[in-house]
């Protein structure tokens, strides 16, 4: 499988060895020198660059039809936009907060508890997430996944906050917990807590191979698809 990689820094050099490791050649690295620059000759593009340019590398991705799987987060805003163009395009798009199997693991499980929180009133959920300090967007599009996670499995909470924001108590938002520090990976936890005890369940990422990997993986699961998926899709029901 033929990949152009848009974006090339430390993750897109992880994925670049991902990718040679199983066997598949990347035939493009974008990085800032040569932005824009099409995928000719590619089977498949793996978009990991920046939020300022990632929903210009996937229109252009689209308009070559070929495939994109995109792990680049702070987007998600414009997702009913990115929607509109997969179909205009009649082309083929997978995208996802978090590449890692583990951390989807880790989403399934955080659903599952907080549907068994949704009986006992007297806990309170929030999220905490520290990344490497090149970081861009916080809170983390993980962060904001397991925040959404809990809203689908309980009633009291419609949605997320930062920390610290002016956004009042009482809204029904999960807060997040924002970190950048050093050259760490990703640590997520979500607490639930009570006057009398706490739960806590934690995903810690010890590299970024785990996510390089996965990123791979799902490209060569999308070739021969079209639409829009999540990682949801790739791991089926198994989760």
């Amino acid at each position: 499988m033929k990949i152009a990689l848009y974006g090339y820094g430390k993750m897109g050099k992880a994925i670049e060895q991902a990718a040679h490791g199983r066997g598949h050649q990347v035939v493009l690295k974008v990085d800032r020198e040569n932005a824009g620059a099409p995928p000719a000759g590619a089977d498949v593009a793996i978009e990991f660059s920046r939020p300022d340019t990632a929903l210009a590398n996937m229109r252009l991705c689209l308009e070559h039809r070929v495939p994109v799987v995109v792990g680049t987060t702070g987007w998600h805003d414009r997702l009913a936009e990115v929607e509109a163009l997969v179909e205009a395009a009649h082309g083929s798009l997978l995208w996802a907060s978090n590449f890692s199997i583990g951390v989807n693991l880790f989403f399934k499980l955080n659903k599952y508890l907080a549907g068994l929180m949704d009986l006992h009133t007297g806990y309170a959920a929030e999220i905490e997430e520290t990344h490497h300090v090149h970081k861009l967007d916080a809170p983390s599009g993980t962060a904001i996944t397991l925040a959404q996670g809990i809203a689908q499995r309980h009633h009291r909470y419609h949605g997320w906050k930062l920390a610290g924001s002016e956004q009042p108590d009482g809204t029904g938002a999960v807060p997040i917990h924002s970190h950048r520090t050093g050259e760490v990976p990703g640590t997520h936890t979500v607490t639930w807590a009570s006057p009398e005890d706490r739960i806590q369940i934690t995903h810690e990422a010890f590299g970024r191979q785990g996510f390089a990997t996965g990123a791979v993986v799902a490209a060569e699961w999308l070739r021969g698809r079209h639409g829009l998926f999540t990682m949801e899709d790739l791991l089926g029901h198994a989760l």
